[in-house]
Parts: structure tokens; sequence; C-alpha cells
């Protein structure tokens, strides 16, 4: 029997069964045209040199909307209106789109709280919302669009797109796994176990990381099952849609029935736009969410895996390095803060997204990495990882720092209850108890234990009870090392 559809879901549905099917045509072509705007430089020249008289100029690429009830939405002198009151009346089709959108985020948020584990696993729910705390802090620039999912599923080697700005450096594809009778049974078995491990968190799960569904074609069997074991259906984002336009309408025929969250594709030329746009109607990509990566798009790239490399050699080769039209603080593009799992290799990875750096280009962290062959070894694994490497509170034999890319700042007035820690895009205000100074000094040096640490303080005469909650404070807020490339907070160095 299939679970009952999470809040996520219903929500989700909400969205659309809220609406007639009047209000739904009207918001795909406002969808489309924004796709059209972000998408192409020459769509906005033309656009810009026909601003009191636009509709001619949609109307060439297919779109039949009235652009003057949706000025907001385009056009700069009347951009300050965007989702507030006077929308609603003088500008209807923006109103209409931009209620759509904030519903949107309403999802994305409620889809990062439903990876809530507080009951159904404690110790990994406390570390998934340090995970969170830390990125909070220190990836701020696109920290909302992080959702934490504490599970993704690799079912193919590799990816046959190739994109340049790749931020995960994906293989070439060496082959997908097939949903053969072993292979879904065993299959089962693992999406069973983590939805009887982790609950509803399981419904924040999907199905790619550097490899694209579009290259296995029995894609869409996999992520029915997950339907059926969990009740949700995956997302899907795909850089290949018309690579298998059959199974992209299968994938597409999925959302329609269940409606859990929106598809992706991401658009990697001007021409893969025009051929997305002229094979789908907007109807049948109001559940996807075009992400325009081609070079004349508004898009944000991020900067990890390939885009760092590229920026790289053209530096080198003295060329204009510049790798989006915006600028902006997008360091990572990876998402799951606990498992990586490859069908293929039978290996998973417990990870976390962090900001690409020298020790980890990819815009991830691996804790660990494990091969399985049965799904009771694939259970036996996982929660052998939990056990090890997320830790409720701080072990006492765990030397402390503070985070990398955190300084730490005395007080200057000689204050003993405060303390800061800064970075280049965030400051943290350590204070409240006595000794705070000393505490934060204590942690600066980086070779101290926990255990030393809470004794030095308790011998010069504080609380032992006060002194343990300001240090899980810190802990809890991300701010204390736990990254293994620096032998953090019971990493797999650390412990071994």
């Amino acid at each position: 029997m299939t679970p009952a559809p999470s809040k996520a879901t219903l929500h989700y549905r909400n969205i659309f069964t809220s609406r007639t099917e009047e209000e739904l045509d009207t918001i795909a072509l406002v969808k489309r045209f924004m796709e059209r705007l972000v998408g192409d430089q020459d769509f906005r020249k033309k656009l810009k040199e026909n601003h009191e008289n636009p509709n001619p100029v949609v109307k060439e690429y297919g779109i039949d909307i009235d652009l003057m009830q949706a000025l907001p939405l385009w056009h700069n002198q009347y951009s300050k209106y965007r989702f507030k009151h006077e929308q609603e009346q003088e500008w209807p089709f923006a109103d209409a789109f931009d209620r759509y959108i904030d519903q949107m985020r309403q999802h994305r948020s409620i889809i990062r709280d439903q990876g809530n584990m507080s009951e159904s696993y404690p110790r990994f729910h406390a570390w998934r919302e340090r995970q969170i705390a830390r990125s909070a802090s220190e990836i701020p620039g696109n920290y909302e669009a992080i959702t934490h999912p504490i599970i993704s599923f690799e079912l193919s080697q590799g990816c046959s797109v190739g994109c340049w700005f790749c931020g995960i450096s994906a293989a070439q594809f060496q082959g997908f796994y097939p949903y053969t009778e072993e292979n879904a049974t065993l299959w089962q078995d693992m999406v069973a176990t983590v939805r009887d491990l982790f609950g509803e968190a399981a419904h924040t799960g999907f199905c790619y990381w550097a490899t694209d569904p579009c290259d296995n074609p029995d894609y869409a069997k996999f992520i029915q099952d997950y339907y059926r074991i969990t009740g949700y259906l995956p997302q899907t984002t795909t850089a290949a849609p018309l690579k298998n336009i059959a199974l992209t309408r299968e994938i597409l025929a999925l959302f329609k029935h269940y409606h859990c969250v929106t598809n992706r594709f991401s658009v990697t030329t001007l021409r893969q736009l025009n051929l997305i746009h002229q094979t789908f109607t907007p109807r049948e990509l109001l559940g996807v969410e075009l992400v325009a990566q081609n070079k004349e798009s508004l898009s944000l790239k991020a900067m990890a895996g390939r885009a760092i490399e590229r920026k790289k050699r053209l530096q080198e080769a003295g060329r204009n390095d510049e790798i989006s039209k915006l600028k902006g603080d997008h360091a990572t593009i990876a998402c799951v803060s606990g498992f990586l799992v490859n069908m293929m290799k039978q290996t998973v990875q417990l990870v976390s997204p962090t900001r690409s750096c020298d020790e980890w280009p990819l815009g991830y962290r691996i804790y660990d990495e494990r091969h399985f062959n049965s799904g009771e070894a694939f259970k036996a694994m996982l929660q052998d990882m939990i056990e090890q490497f997320m830790p409720e509170n701080v072990p006492d034999e765990s030397i402390l720092s503070f985070r990398k890319d955190l300084t730490y700042i005395p007080p200057e007035d000689g204050k003993t209850n405060t303390f800061k820690l800064k970075s280049p895009y965030i400051e943290h205000n350590c204070n409240g108890m006595p000794f705070m100074a000393r505490l934060g000094e204590l942690v600066s040096i980086g070779q101290h234990s926990a255990g030393d640490v809470v004794n030095q303080l308790v011998l010069s005469g504080q609380n032992i009870r006060s002194v343990n909650e300001a240090l899980q404070h810190l802990y809890v807020k991300g701010l204390l090392n736990d990254d293994p490339a620096y032998n953090g907070i019971a990493t797999r160095r650390q412990a071994a």
C-alpha cells in the first residue's frame, strides 16, 4: 500500500488544483515568456527596442500573451511593484505569476523541513541540522536554493552530456543500471530501507547526481517504484530532454499523474531552448523549470567543478574569463546532506554541500565511502556511518577548532563574555556567558580536545553545565570544524 501524501506534496498539488484551467494556461504562457526573457539575448534586445508595443515581439516567438498586463515582470519602470498589491488590478498576469512563484518558494522551504528526522532518526537529524546551519553561514549566496535532501541515487555511471560548466565534473558516460529482475529486487529493498529508517524524510530523495536521468532508458521504472514504496515521485533534472523524447514524455506523464514536485530541464544552448519550446507546449512544461545555462542567459553559474577549470584555462590564455553574465556568490550545485548512492558501483558516500575550494573542488565534502552487495549490507552500512560520523554531542576526545573559513576575533575591550567569528560573507557574535572569550581562545588554538577545554574552564571556576551548553551551542550552529579534510569532529581520520 502506497503511503499517504506528505505536507509538501499536498501543498504542491494545491498550487494546481486551486486554480482554474484558464488561470493555469495564463501562468504557463507567462512562464514561457520568462524563459525566453532569461535565456535569449536577442529577445531581450527586441523587447527593449519595442517596449511601448511589445506584443508583436512575443507573438513572433509563438507566445500569445498581452505583456501590458505583466509589466512588473519585465519593464524596469514597473519592477518595484513586483509581489505587491498594486499588481492585482493593474497587471493581473504579473500578479498571477508572482503568486504562483511565491507558492513554489514556500514549497521549497517545506521540502527542506520535510527532511526532519527528529522522531525517525534523531542522530541523523541533528547532523543534518548542523549541516544546514553551516551552509547558511558558509555559503549564504545560494543557501536558500539548497534543500538538503537526505539521499540521492545514481542510476548510471557518468554522464553523456558533458556540460563545460558542470559543477560536479561528471565523468564520461560508461553505462546505466538496467531494470532487471535482480536489480529491481535490490532497488526496492534499498528504497524500503530508506523509508523504514528515515520515514517521510525519504521524500527528499532523488535519482541522479553526476548522471543524467535520460541516460537510463529504464529511469521511469525506478522512480515509479520509489513512489509506490514511499508515496513520493522523485524530482527529475535532465540536460538531455530531447535525447529520448518518449522517455521524457513518460516522466512528464508521471508528474501529471502524481504531482509531487517540479522537474527541471537544464538548457545548455539557445538552439536547445528553441527546440524545447517547439517540442513541448507551455502547459506541458508548467511542471518543469527550465534552468537556462546557455551562454546568452542571465542565469548565474556555480564556481565549482568544470566551471573553475574553464575559468583558469581562460585566465592562463589571457582571454575573457567570464563564465556567466550575472555576478554573484554561487559556490556549489551540491545539495545532499546525507547519502550519495551509486547503483552500478554499489557504493555509498556520506556527503554534504560546501563552498568549492582546493580541498573540495566539486562543492561537497565526502566524509566516508563504502561498498555494499545486498539490501541487508546497505542498511547496516547506513546505520554504521550514522553511528560513526554523526555524534549528537561533541565527543570529549575530539580536537576542537573553528571552521577554516572563520577567523576568531577576541574582544577588543577586554570583555570576557564575548568573541566574534568572521568570514568574508558573515559575522557571528558569540556571547552571553562570562567565559566566552576564554572558550573562543582555547578553541581557536586548535590543539585542545573538547574534554581539555571543559576541564580548563571548570578549573578556573566555571560551571561545568554552562560550559558544556556553550560548547554544544557552537557545535549545533555549525561553527566548529567537522571537515574531513582538516580532521574535524568525528571525521574518519580522527576516528581511525
